[in-house]
């Protein structure tokens, strides 16, 4: 059995199937005969400002229909929890009689949850704390891969397979900007949909390696000369050999988020920049920038059919653990054979605020490319149904 009432929240950067995990917690729970199962609107802040829905209450019909739906049904936060705001998130969950918290998110998540796990400890209030993983950028430990990144892998690499047919079309340089600060996993994906030899993107740029500008722009350039055109996928974390980021670099004016970090790629300053670089030193006039932002995070129609199983049946497994485990921890995903998976629950000290990065293997050694290894380990969770694109072959007619 269930430990309480229970208290379900979201947090971060939503996906296009955190649904998915929210609903097959809220149904295992009321399964399992739980006092009773609420949401918190927008994550801790929610909690905190004790603005919750009762869960409980919700019919099942319309649960398959927001499971099916992207983005944060309960609404999300940014907001990243220090003791302080843990000891007054603790208090409510007391005063509301929670005994279950499941917090879907990052690794920002699972460390509230770590230090909530210890507040409840040292005041031997019965707490059991089940982290369930959610993120596009791909970076949790442990996980093989995370719920949200299959989903946002197969838009970036369907993106870029349509930048390309019209970048073949009408040739020219583009520049097109995908999420990661850290870890290159969603940009590297902009590779999966090749199927030509010639296809983009023919440039990857990744934040697990160092950028140099000049470098950059000598790589567009030979590109460029051998094909006519050239495709650009860059991180919007890419930083030099000393680990500063590129944009605050270049750019005159850099804006910071709430936690103090450089907005990336939101601003759409990066693109601009390479853009304007790649037009200065190079002979090439034609050159278009884009800047994916959300677009990659819940986009609707553009799902994985691996990612929708899989974030629901991290859900439903966050309950069954909190039942059945006795201990706090953290649902991961671990990949068995060719393609299927397990879940285990593992501690919140193994994932919380860590972050994991591609693996050298998985990067080539020009530094501006993937390997056939990620293709192979990311290929499979994209699903069945991601389109290909086409060629004509018929023969050139000859010049009279």
């Amino acid at each position: 059995m269930l430990q309480g009432k229970v208290l379900i929240a979201q947090g971060g950067g939503p996906t296009a199937v955190i649904n998915q995990s929210l609903v097959g917690a809220v149904q295992e729970s009321k399964r399992l005969n739980t006092e009773g199962v609420y949401g918190a609107l927008h994550g801790v802040s929610g909690i905190v400002n004790e603005t919750m829905l009762d869960l409980g209450r919700e019919p099942d019909a319309n649960l398959e229909q927001v499971a099916r739906t992207p983005c944060s049904a309960l609404g999300s936060t940014r907001d990243k929890p220090d003791l302080a705001y843990c000891q007054e998130i603790f208090k409510v969950l007391k005063v509301h009689g929670i005994g279950t918290f499941f917090y879907i998110g990052g690794n920002d998540s699972s460390d509230t949850l770590r230090i909530l796990a210890e507040e409840a400890k040292k005041a031997r209030y019965s707490l059991r704390c089940v982290h369930i993983p959610k993120t596009i950028d791909n970076d949790l430990m442990i996980n093989d891969h995370t719920p949200g990144f299959p989903s946002a892998a197969k838009f970036v690499a369907s993106a870029f397979a349509g930048v390309n047919l019209d970048n073949r079309a009408l040739p020219g340089v583009y520049v097109g900007v995908v999420m990661g600060r850290h870890a290159g996993f969603l940009t590297a994906s902009s590779a999966l949909a090749r199927k030509y030899q010639d296809d983009g993107p023919h440039l990857i740029y990744l934040p697990e390696r160092s950028f140099d500008i000049e470098s950059f722009t000598a790589d567009v350039q030979s590109v460029y000369d051998k094909l006519g055109r050239c495709v650009i996928a860059v991180s919007e974390g890419i930083h030099d050999e000393n680990d500063i980021p590129i944009v605050t670099k270049m750019a005159k004016n850099v804006e910071h988020d709430a936690h103090g970090n450089v907005q990336l790629s939101g601003t759409g300053a990066l693109a601009d920049l390479l853009t304007d670089s790649i037009k200065k030193q190079t002979s090439i006039s034609r050159v278009r920038g884009d800047t994916f932002g959300y677009l990659q995070r819940s986009f609707l129609g553009c799902v994985s059919e691996i990612d929708e199983l899989e974030a629901r049946e991290v859900g439903v497994k966050a309950v069954q653990f909190a039942s059945k485990a006795g201990r706090n921890g953290t649902v991961t995903i671990n990949r068995v054979q060719e393609y299927a998976v397990e879940y285990n629950l593992s501690a919140l000290e193994d994932v919380a605020g860590k972050t994991k990065t591609m693996d050298d293997g998985m990067i080539a050694a020009s530094g501006t490319d993937v390997t056939q290894t990620f293709v192979n380990y990311a290929r499979p969770l994209l699903g069945k149904r991601m389109p290909v694109a086409y060629r004509l072959e018929s023969p050139k007619v000859k010049k009279i």
